[in-house]
């Protein structure tokens, strides 16, 4: 029987596919409510652990210890997962320890603001009882998503360590940059030069005349064959010997 046009499609894995505005799909591979929920309950311990040492320790403070206690009590369960979030590449160490990762919608890194929105609104996928807000969100929504990341534009995926695409051509001419470049610069450089190959021969044109001032003057072709000359130099890429690891 044929499914009526208004039906949604369902969804037959997990893997979710975002184009990238350089042209790249990236795979995404979301993570679901047991997972996180193991995730959640590992953060509950290591919580609850280093409350219970911080109250030994400040137990013969007596009423000054009480308040400090609460005041540290608040402290971790608000900001804890907020830190480790934004500074510890979007896991916190339940997240690290059960292979997950946070990320925005399209597969960037989130900052301070977006982990700030996810982690404040677990008040509300709390109510009424045991995060039923939060697992009814996470049903309905077609991602996973819990109230708290529709909102802050955030997805909990799986962390998978995938090799770097692998350079296939015979371009190993180097030039070194007029100029210091900063980390997320050199970053920027080797993954263009990594992913050029899966690019058209106009894409990656275009996007060599938007790395100003390097390209700055130059022909499209030129431009590209500049910026791959000197990523080949920040990789140290030689004829004659194994890729090097990027100078950052």
């Amino acid at each position: 029987m044929r499914r009526p046009a208004s039906s949604p499609r369902p969804r037959l894995d997990t893997l979710s596919r975002v184009l990238t505005p350089e042209g790249c799909e990236l795979e995404l591979r979301l993570a679901g409510p047991v997972v996180r929920a193991r995730a959640w309950l590992i953060d509950l311990f290591i919580r609850l652990l280093i409350f219970a040492v911080l109250v030994f320790l400040l137990g013969h403070l007596r009423i000054f210890g009480i308040a400090m206690a609460i005041l540290l009590f608040f402290l971790l369960e608000w900001f804890y997962p907020i830190v480790f979030e934004t500074l510890w590449r979007g896991a916190t160490p339940g997240k690290r320890l059960s292979g997950l990762t946070v990320l925005h919608d399209d597969g960037t890194p989130i900052g301070w603001g977006a982990s700030f929105v996810r982690n404040i609104l677990r008040a509300v996928d709390f109510m009424p009882m045991v995060y039923f807000c939060g697992l009814l969100t996470m049903w309905l929504d077609p991602n996973g998503k819990r109230l708290g990341d529709v909102l802050a534009g955030t997805v909990v995926v799986y962390r998978e360590r995938i090799a770097p695409p692998t350079i296939d051509d015979d371009d190993y001419e180097q030039e070194s940059p007029p100029f210091a470049l900063d980390q997320a610069e050199q970053r920027a450089l080797i993954e263009y030069r990594q992913r050029a190959g899966a690019l058209t021969e106009a894409r990656a044109a275009e996007l060599a005349e938007l790395a100003l001032p390097l390209t700055a003057g130059l022909a499209p072709q030129a431009a590209r064959e500049r910026l791959f000359r000197i990523a080949n130099r920040l990789l140290g890429r030689r004829r004659d010997e194994t890729p090097a690891r990027p100078h950052m």
